[in-house]
């Protein structure tokens, strides 16, 4: 177990290093590297489908391998699961937790209920994909039986200290993982629904299609912004730590997570390889401080460069900033790089966090064409090249077809260089002065690596402690300690003599069971209690030196024991039909209702003139929240004054909900009060700090809580005291059916037309690409003057906004409709449906309400409703993926 006790400055912690592992080359190169613990899927319910994955037959030898190596493996259960699903889960997590593995990281909260229910001492850690960007999400995850949490990636070094200072404060202490190292989403893990709103493919099961990566155009007020190269508008630069390494460490972090189970073992050597020295030597630093040198932190690191964060880092400043050679940045952008940036960790940077000017790999940058003359090309060089490395060459359109190859042959001549290649390796007509030269292969780098894992006799070795004992006419006793605790003891089969010549000193000691090759040990420290000169043959000596290295690799590679209950079930955590709940029939007696959510004042206007009796605002301002309530208790202060025709003699006065934003971050709870002081009926709740915010309001769950199936509905619905959930949006009409059938439907809400909030970020497109800002702070608020688009390449306009934390929301150009399938979950019970607006005109926003009042109270078919709104043009709706019928 990991220690809950606080970060300590006078003795930092070690973090581990894990290492991503999407084969068994993989796991092998990530051991053979330093990894202290790998994290790899299975053949189901993990989110990098698209790897090889291990079998749950894998296991078993599996485990041994690495547990036999001192190393740790954590199995990825960090999807959503459906309601159909739970049974095949549990059998899953059964034979996971039988096989020793050492944790899960888990994303759906009905599976942390499983499998705490299944086994009282199994670890759990909270994945990315839980977004977790506060203490309260931290307090969350420990209520769920969670042992670590790992952070968002858009948590800052200043947030990430934040949050460990407040969780000790709190006592809601748990350890902390960050990833340090890969390729950064740009929509927050779990809250990305592109895919499955563009194809169907959900991320939230393994089966991102990485739109991100794709070119958009931007439109501003209706014209296409001019950003010349600049296309990859939502594609980060690859996340790459290594300059904060001595900050995450003070931070306290337990864990540096590499990013990467889709990549090659090549990379895992690679990335493990830099990582695990680098961080050795910040310990070293750490542990033994040199007052004359202490290590700048990275904000003073920042600031040292005229301009601070604004400035790219340059050539020499890319290693980690202490005058090291860039060997070890080379590394990294020849493992995989898109560009390598600190990504979050040292704040916000619109202008640095997407260069946009590529999504794809690229390597390590050569140089510019200065030169193309008789078959050979001159580059300005920029860093070290030579034959057989691959190269390509950066016209600007990444998007088209690139010409490049291998290098056949280099000429220096001073800086510059002349490269040859092989005949009709490439046409020389498509390359052009000025075009930019990547280096993408380098052979001899890639042998290195493949090198550091081939064959079977350990290259990666950890510290053993050694303490020997003994006296004359008795044995002498080795004791061995690794340092995860194991620990063994070994005695001689022959009694210790008086030595003449020879004697067992300390020198001896260690030259004799320091003979560690082709084992995973390297003997760091041998302590000799010997009192007087004593003698033991040297082939006793190695005897005793082979059975401990037995004796040590049996120990560890025995299974972890972990506690299983076999007389449980999740069915044990089936919401029960309690008799205060409404029966099916009592839920059909009572009329559909429609639930509208606006965007804007203009907006709400007209669903108040439609008679929509349930509102939820979702405002870019809170502020403007006091005047949406205002509005509408305006219009209930008529209502019971004149008997307005709004309202019938059963319904009630309308109720305004409103929505804080999706997102929050230490310090961040201003705007909670905020949205608090507006005095609305109730709030749509998005995150765990607003479940805790709200707790003494009326509030209803959003689809952002990701509810997929009975067990996660029930803990929210009993624990949070929640009026409604809203169903997640990865539920096709299947599941949604399934869900409604083992729930009380009252509890649900289910949302038949939206346009999809496809990407929801932290980075704001506003700032990067219509300023030269890099925040809020500079920026001069392009959001709150200019409409914004970005067009993708099939030429749909997506919808572009930001919220109050100036996180941007893409939404669906398209808007989509379950109309079809009303019907269908009314006679399931099911009776508060949603409709959703973006930037609908209030003509737009009467017509649509008019449409799904008709379709509630059974006047028109969804069918009909589909194809009325299929003839307004500015609509286009199509069906969404709630028609999708096969089991995803």
């Amino acid at each position: 177990m990991k220690s809950d006790r606080p970060f300590s400055q006078l003795s930092p912690q070690r973090p581990e290093l894990l290492a991503p592992a999407g084969n068994w080359d993989c796991a092998k190169a990530a051991v053979e590297n330093g990894a202290d613990a790998i994290y790899f899927g299975l053949d189901r319910f993990n989110a990098r489908m698209r790897a090889e994955n291990f079998t749950e037959a894998d296991l078993p030898q599996l485990m041994k391998f690495l547990h036999r190596r001192g190393v740790k493996g954590y199995v990825t259960v960090n999807t959503l699961i459906f309601p159909k699903e739970l049974a095949e889960a549990q059998q899953y997590l059964r034979t996971i937790i039988a096989a020793g593995v050492d944790a899960a990281i888990v994303q759906d909260v009905g599976i942390c209920r499983l499998i705490r229910h299944l086994s009282p001492d199994f670890p759990i850690h909270a994945s990315t994909q839980m977004t977790i960007t506060s203490a309260a999400g931290v307090e969350f995850a420990k209520s769920l039986g969670c042992q670590l949490v790992v952070l968002a990636r858009e948590c800052s070094l200043q947030e990430i200290n934040k949050i460990q200072q407040q969780i000790a404060l709190q006592d809601t202490s748990l350890p902390l993982e960050v990833f340090v190292h890969g390729a950064l989403c740009v929509a927050y893990s779990g809250q990305c629904l592109t895919s499955e709103a563009l194809g169907g493919r959900s991320a939230n099961r393994g089966e991102c299609a990485q739109a991100c990566r794709m070119p958009y155009d931007l439109i501003a007020d209706g014209k296409v912004v001019n950003l010349k190269e600049r296309k990859y508008l939502l594609s980060p630069q690859d996340l790459a730590g290594l300059d904060v390494l001595p900050d995450l460490v003070k931070s306290g972090v337990t864990c540096l997570k590499i990013e990467g189970r889709l990549k090659a073992p090549e990379y895992v050597a690679n990335v493990i390889r830099v990582y695990r020295q680098a961080l050795d030597g910040v310990m070293t630093q750490l542990e033994r401080p040199n007052p004359l040198t202490p290590f700048p932190t990275f904000a003073q690191r920042l600031e040292e460069r005229e301009g601070g964060i604004k400035a790219p880092l340059s050539e020499t400043e890319r290693g980690w900033g202490r005058g090291q050679l860039n060997q070890e940045h080379y590394n990294l952008e020849m493992a995989f790089s898109r560009g390598l940036y600190t990504g979050w960790f040292g704040g916000i940077n619109n202008q640095e966090l997407v260069h946009a000017r590529f999504g794809k790999k690229r390597g390590v940058y050569l140089g510019e064409v200065t030169r193309i003359h008789n078959e050979q090309v001159t580059v300005k060089l920029e860093a070290p090249v030579k034959p057989g490395d691959g190269i390509v060459f950066d016209c600007g359109h990444p998007e088209a077809k690139e010409e490049g190859g291998r290098i056949y042959g280099v000429v220096s001549k001073g800086k510059e260089a002349m490269l040859t290649f092989g005949r009709n390796d490439l046409n020389l007509h498509r390359v052009h002065i000025g075009d930019r030269i990547w280096k993408t292969s380098d052979p001899e780098l890639d042998k290195q690596l493949r090198q550091s894992f081939a064959g079977e006799n350990p290259q990666f070795q950890r510290p053993i402690d050694l303490e020997v004992y003994g006296e004359v006419g008795q044995p002498l006793i080795a004791i061995a300690r690794d340092r995860l605790g194991n620990i063994v003891q070994v005695e001689s089969a022959i009694s210790l003599v008086e030595a003449h010549t020879k004697p067992l000193d300390t020198d001896r000691l260690q030259e004799q069971f320091g003979r560690l090759g082709n084992t995973p040990f390297v003997l760091e420290k041998l302590t000799n209690h010997l009192s007087t000169s004593l003698m033991l043959p040297v082939s006793e000596l190695n005897r005793m030196r082979r059975e401990i290295v037995v004796q040590l690799e049996e120990l560890r590679s025995q299974p972890k024991c972990w506690q299983l209950h076999s007389d449980v079930s999740f069915q044990d955590l089936l919401p029960s039909s309690s008799s205060s709940s409404p029966t099916l029939r009592e839920a059909k007696a009572t009329s559909p209702s429609l639930i509208v959510l606006v965007r804007n004042l203009k907006q709400l206007q007209a669903a108040l003139k439609a008679r929509v009796e349930t509102l939820y605002c979702e405002f870019e301002d809170p502020r403007t929240y006091r005047e949406a309530v205002q509005i509408v208790r305006q219009q209930q202060q008529k209502s019971q004054a004149d008997n307005s025709s709004l309202l019938t003699p059963n319904s009630q006065f309308p109720t305004i909900w409103v929505a804080p934003p999706r997102i929050t971050k230490p310090g961040e709870n201003w705007i909670l009060q905020q949205v608090r002081a507006c005095e609305a009926d109730g709030y749509l709740i998005r995150n765990y700090d607003q479940l805790q915010f709200f707790a003494q309001d009326r509030c209803v769950g959003d689809f952002s809580l990701n509810v997929a199936n009975p067990l996660t509905a029930d803990y929210f619905q009993q624990r949070f005291g929640l009026e409604r959930l809203t169903a997640s949006y990865d539920l096709n009409i299947t599941q949604l059916q399934d869900l409604l059938t083992n729930c009380p439907p009252q509890w649900f809400e289910v949302t038949i037309h939206q346009h999809i909030p496809m990407f929801h970020m932290e980075h704001c497109v506003f700032c990067a690409f219509l300023s030269t800002g890099t925040d809020h702070t500079n920026c001069g608020r392009p959001c709150e003057k200019q409409e914004v688009k970005l067009k993708d390449r099939v030429g749909s306009e997506h919808v572009l906004k930001a919220d109050v934390g100036c996180r941007n929301t893409v939404f669906n150009g398209t808007a989509q409709t379950g109309a079809e399938y009303v019907q269908r979950l009314i006679e399931l019970g099911l009776r508060h449906f949603r409709i959703e607006f973006v930037n609908e005109t209030p003509e737009q926003v009467s017509k649509t309400i008019h449409y799904y009042s008709q379709l509630l109270q059974g006047e028109i078919t969804g069918s009909q409703l589909w194809r009325e709104l299929k003839l307004q043009n500015q609509l286009g709706v199509t069906r969404g993926p709630m028609g999708v019928s096969t089991l995803r």
